[in-house]
């Protein structure tokens, strides 16, 4: 943990990091809130995870707990790597370790970065319904991973998880819940239209905005006026 940190901090970049501060919403009241950078890219922060992917799951935990993004960001890659490497019990072993320590990727490139390929993966077999559990968390980050991990199933041309949790959030309240969620079906869209379009006409009235914008942004321009108009 401390030579991760130490390996981290070789490279901060002050003037980066006040600007990721401020694109990350750390301010009071917002949802990043307390968040403190280091401003380090990721491409950056991901190589010196590389160097450290053999730390024990001990090591990775007090790094998620720290208040440094970069370091709770190079823990939760370390897990991927352990998934990507593992055997099927390391493997369960992570997808366990990263669903308890959920609200410890409490950004939302940590969920992104991470949800798809630890839980998606993990999940593509398996039974589904701790995504479900996670749509009605009162957590967002563990919202956002219920609504990402849906990725890797869309990756695979199978997309009734994503719908079904897509339309249990459509009231959710928050703003990067609304842009999870159209992200997610704009990618269905891109692999059958159709379905996309289905899901949109039952609920597009009713949608966030935010949520219908992102869906749609890839759609041609009369056909996205015309949901945006209400007359789709």
């Amino acid at each position: 943990m401390e030579g991760l940190r130490k390996e981290l901090e070789k490279l901060a970049d002050p003037k980066q990091a006040k600007l990721l501060q401020g694109y990350f919403k750390t301010g009071k009241g917002q949802y990043g809130e307390g968040d403190v950078f280091l401003g380090l890219r990721v491409g950056k922060t991901r190589k010196i995870a590389k160097k450290f992917s053999a730390m024990a799951l001990g090591g990775v935990k007090k790094s998620l707990y720290s208040k440094l993004h970069e370091e709770r960001l190079a823990a939760l890659l370390i897990l991927v790597q352990k998934f990507e490497k593992g055997d099927e019990a390391a493997k369960k072993k992570v997808f366990d370790f990263y669903l308890a320590n959920a609200k410890r990727a409490n950004n939302w490139d940590l969920v992104d970065l991470t949800a798809p390929k630890i839980a998606g993966k993990w999940l593509l077999e398996r039974d589904k319904g701790i995504l479900y559990r996670l749509a009605g968390s009162d957590n967002l980050w563990e919202r956002r991973i219920a609504v990402l991990s849906t990725s890797a199933f869309i990756n695979r041309g199978e997309f009734e998880d994503c719908l079904k949790i897509s339309e249990k959030l459509l009231h959710d309240e928050h703003d990067l819940i609304h842009k999870a969620v159209g992200w997610m079906l704009r990618e269905i869209g891109k692999k059958d239209l159709a379905v996309e379009e289905s899901f949109l006409k039952k609920h597009y009235n009713v949608m966030p905005r935010t949520m219908l914008r992102y869906a749609i942004e890839k759609f041609p321009e009369p056909r996205r006026k015309a949901y945006l108009l209400g007359k789709a």
